[in-house]
């Protein structure tokens, strides 16, 4: 029987790698692009500014969420996003370490 591996990598190593992987998609980094240029947003602004479906939006809303990167509010029957200052910040520096550390430039 197989084993897990994910116990050899560090909490920063998996979460780095999770962000990454909801980072991977071009409307995912759009919709972070729109969140920070207008502070927050309902689902339906979102929509009106993509070439993507309610539906498909609402999904890459709700990776984006899974890994911390936007909140979500309700707000009435709607739910209000905006993104996530800290976990942001945390991304940037923990690529930023890790770029630093490669032989590159």
């Amino acid at each position: 029987m197989a084993q897990s591996k994910k116990n050899e990598f560090t909490q920063e190593d998996i979460w780095l790698a999770d962000v990454a992987k909801a980072l991977s998609h071009p409307a995912r980094v759009r919709i972070l692009k729109i969140l920070n240029d207008m502070s927050t947003c309902m689902v339906g602004n979102l929509v009106n500014k993509l070439p993507l479906a309610q539906a498909t939006v609402s999904q890459h809303l709700k990776e984006l969420k899974r890994v911390g990167l936007i909140h979500g509010e309700i707000e009435g029957p709607k739910i209000c996003y905006c993104v996530n200052s800290k976990a942001l910040s945390k991304a940037k520096n923990a690529l930023d370490n890790l770029f630093s550390k490669m032989g590159c430039c």
